[in-house]
């Protein structure tokens, strides 16, 4: 790929890079809206303050720098997320739905209603994370640190929380029909309303 490509790429120029490599670059502030990077190797690449709003990223982000990007409307289904930081991102509307976020922190972003159905969290920082009313159903979240995370209404329904701190969580009614809690620190947890 050439210095000429990586512009036009940080331009916006080309909205179709599926299967592209772009491992490493850095992309940080570039505008890639409505990009199709399904399949794309964007691992290790710095995407902080990039504009993704309606792209879909269906790729490999592991280790990738999402911090302050715009991610309103994002596809990132199936997505691997692994070890990615994404503090300080716009989530708005995003799915998560199956993606790999296994040791990503997540912390003090508003995923309030957002997709997380079968997403891996295990070992995440969600460290006051808003989930209001985000879809957890059958997620994994062992060994995850929501410390002081907001799940009110949230439907956590068959969601793995073995071993997860929940120290001072928002549970307030809550669906944890068929939640493993097995090992998790609940201390000062709210679970007032919340159903098993």
């Amino acid at each position: 790929m050439t210095e000429l490509d990586i512009v036009a790429i940080r331009q916006g120029k080309v909205k179709d890079l599926r299967g592209t490599v772009l491992s490493g670059l850095d992309l940080s502030g570039s505008n890639l809206s409505g990009t199709d990077l399904t399949g794309a190797n964007l691992g290790g690449t710095d995407l902080s303050g990039a504009d993704l709003s309606g792209a879909i990223v269906r790729a490999n982000l592991r280790g990738a720098d999402l911090s302050g990007a715009n991610l309103t409307k994002c596809d990132l289904r199936n997505a691997d997320l692994r070890g990615a930081l994404l503090l300080e991102a716009q989530t708005e509307e995003m799915s998560l739905a199956g993606a790999f976020l296994g040791g990503a922190n997540l912390s003090r972003l508003d995923l309030a209603g957002v997709d997380l159905r079968g997403a891996d969290l295990r070992g995440a920082t969600l460290v006051s994370t808003q989930l209001q009313q985000a879809d957890l159903r059958g997620a994994n979240l062992a060994g995850a640190d929501l410390t002081r995370a907001d799940l009110e209404e949230a439907n956590l329904e068959g969601t793995i929380l073995r071993g997860a701190n929940l120290t001072g969580v928002n549970l307030f009614c809550a669906n944890l029909e068929a939640a493993i809690l097995e090992g998790a620190i609940t201390d000062r947890a709210c679970l007032e309303g919340s159903f098993f």
